[in-house]
């Protein structure tokens, strides 16, 4: 004989599929937690442990969220680093003899969050996979939110990995358990989530099928090893199609410039070293970006300098020719304004879980690509001519979008009021229905109180009782007899139906459970549409982040009274008064003293720095390496002159 109820035993077996999760299993309008997952959850999440009585001698412990609400519950476990299975009930309960069936679709872990605060929405929420195969070191980062996926390798170099996870700042970490070990010895472990996982040959055809046979042929051994290894992390936990990753970007690290971690954090690029702030850094000086896709790629060119001239000469043509051109520039700038973030609009709709404001949200920043790619097509610059050829408008996706979602639908796609009048025939019969049921109980309210003179005489809805006639108790005695059937009895009224009213009542239902189940189908359809024309999307959301890099390095620059510099290919590094660009952004006075540095081939190589503590030794170094950095992304630099060769490490 069972130790605990058939509902608890359902739990339990569920739960042994998630031992290090939460598991959240829906009962009803609920997701409740047990045994010890209850106890831990009312503690991390300050919420009532209560006991359920499931069989066993003593209450069984138990603590729950509504599901409507459940989204800020699992955020705030996810950013404590736990991570949460999500047990939905798979029929409903009304259509099911027995124990309904139960089972989990979706497991949310630190670097599988699709939404919500713990995204920022200027900063990637990138997940690492690290393996080493013969030798060979390979790292894979996804962020899932976008779509990103990048991979790399080198040969053996465990201080290479620590450099090139610093550069990602991961929330989870999975791979091979020697070399997890050593970075998590390395790198402080807080806010990471650390996952052993072992390489399965069978899992290969994953990235086969989700990448084609073509991406994966080109992938050399120990990549292919560490990208299945990620795709077979993803599939286990999301348990969907993962149809927002359609690429894999592969790079080479003698493609950039080396930064160390201890580089990076000293010449604060994207955060300062005392408070870990981004203002004061120089992302915070740069970013003058419009949308959220520009500022994530801005700080991704601040992480990785190019090593190639001729990518950094395109970047300079572009930035240049919005430098000179201030209106041109401040039409660019309009027209972003109004975009929103189309690389997490479109991972949510690969992922199935956008709303209906999320495409109202994508067909706002449709409407705005055409002006976008005719201003980049008429302007001065080659590399903006040259994005406006590829720039696809999609104008056929925002012209579906426009004819079938409402303009200002409900967050919840179960509720009803997504789609537009006209949209679909049988819909517009289903409305009609209601809005004359409505119509018809309202004209019947106005008839009963004329029949019975009782002027308080109301006709009101709930879920429980349909629809009603109440009457006061004061106003009984007026009724006529034989005409109303008592329904439910309240402190100070009656409720009442008739055969008439309880007829119309079941035509008025039944036409708006099918209303709210085909706008429904409707809005799947038209997110399936929209999901098979991912790869356009992303296309497009690349080109309009690069579009908005371009035009916040020249604002900047030409703000700040910044100088295009002269890349060359030789040793000379040469800059007439240069200056420290976040210094002089945060000197209240402007009172920075420019200063010159010479080191050339034929005289200086190196130059010794001497002076008293509070001299500028450290401000002078920084500032050097700041112009490198800045002139190999692309960006002018803070000089009247700067000759800048090409450093492949600071």
């Amino acid at each position: 004989m069972s130790k605990y109820t058939p509902m608890i035993e359902q739990y339990l077996s569920i739960k042994e599929q998630a031992k290090d999760a939460f598991l959240f299993f829906r009962l009803g309008d609920f997701y409740e937690m047990f045994f010890d997952d209850a106890i831990l959850a009312s503690k991390e999440l300050e919420i009532t442990l209560t006991g359920r009585e499931g069989g066993a001698t003593e209450k069984i412990p138990m603590c729950g969220v509504p599901y409507h609400s459940a989204e800020n519950y699992i955020q705030r476990l996810i950013e404590k680093g736990y991570k949460v299975a999500i047990c939905e009930q798979m029929e409903e309960a009304s259509a099911t003899k027995g124990m309904v069936r139960r089972d989990i679709v979706r497991v949310v872990t630190p670097g599988t969050v699709m939404e919500g605060k713990v995204l920022g929405d200027k900063s990637n929420n990138y997940m690492v996979c690290v393996t080493e195969t013969d030798g060979m070191l390979a790292l894979a980062a996804c962020d899932l939110s976008t779509g990103e996926l990048y991979v790399t390798s080198v040969p053996d170099s465990k201080e290479w990995l620590l450099d090139e996870i610093n550069i990602y700042e991961p929330s989870e970490m999975l791979g091979d358990g020697h070399l997890l070990d050593f970075v998590t010895s390395r790198m402080s472990p807080v806010g990471r989530r650390v996952v052993y996982t072992s390489w399965d040959k069978s899992k290969d055809d994953l990235v086969r099928d989700q990448f084609g046979e073509a991406t994966w042929a080109r992938l050399t051994e120990e990549r292919r090893r560490c990208v299945s290894r990620l795709i077979s992390y993803l599939n286990e936990t999301q348990k969907r199609s993962l149809g927002q990753l359609t690429q894999i970007s592969v790079y080479e690290p003698n493609h950039f410039m080396i930064l160390d971690p201890f580089t990076r954090r000293n010449l604060e690029l994207v955060e300062t070293v005392r408070e870990r702030s981004k203002k004061g850094s120089l992302l915070w000086l740069l970013d003058r970006t419009e949308t959220s896709m520009g500022a994530r790629l801005l700080r991704r060119w601040i992480d990785k300098p190019l090593l190639s001239s001729n990518l950094i000469e395109e970047r300079l043509e572009a930035v240049d020719k919005l430098y000179h051109q201030f209106i041109f520039r401040e039409d660019v700038r309009a027209q972003l304004k109004e975009i929103y973030d189309l690389e997490r609009l479109v991972g949510r709709i690969a992922f199935g879980s956008a709303n209906a404001r999320d495409l109202i949200a994508l067909k706002l920043s449709l409407a705005r690509i055409p002006s976008l790619r005719e201003l980049c097509a008429e302007s001065p610059s080659k590399t903006l001519r040259r994005i406006a050829q590829t720039l696809d408008s999609c104008t056929d996706l925002c012209a579906l979008i426009e004819e079938a979602v409402a303009d200002e639908p409900p967050i919840s796609v179960r509720d009803g009021g997504l789609i537009k009048e006209g949209y679909h025939q049988r819909l517009d019969e289903l409305r009609e229905a209601s809005v004359n049921g409505k119509r018809w109980i309202a004209e019947l309210e106005a008839k009963e109180r004329a029949a019975t003179g009782i002027r308080s005489l109301k006709i009101g809805y709930n879920k429980v009782f349909g629809y009603y006639i109440e009457v006061t108790k004061s106003n009984l005695a007026s009724l006529p007899e034989g005409r109303y059937e008592r329904k439910q009895t309240l402190a100070n009224a009656e409720r009442y139906i008739t055969p008439e009213l309880k007829e119309k009542e079941s035509l008025i239902l039944e036409a708006e459970d099918k209303m709210v189940d085909l706008e429904y189908t409707l809005f799947s359809e038209l997110r399936s549409k929209l999901n098979a024309e991912i790869p356009r999307l992303q296309k497009l959301a690349e080109q309009v982040a690069e579009i908005d890099v371009y035009q916040s390095l020249a604002s900047v620059s030409s703000e700040r009274g910044f100088v295009k510099p002269e890349l060359t290919t030789g040793y000379d590094f040469v800059v007439e008064q240069g200056r420290h660009p976040v210094v002089e952004a945060v000197m209240k006075d402007g009172g920075f003293i420019a200063n010159s540095t010479v080191l050339e081939e034929a005289d200086a190589h190196i130059l010794l720095i001497t002076g008293p503590n509070m001299a500028g030794k450290s401000t002078y170094m920084r500032q050097v390496a700041l112009i490198a950095i800045m002139a190999q992304i692309g960006c002018f630099v803070p000089a009247a002159r700067a000759k800048v060769p090409m450093l492949d490490r600071i």
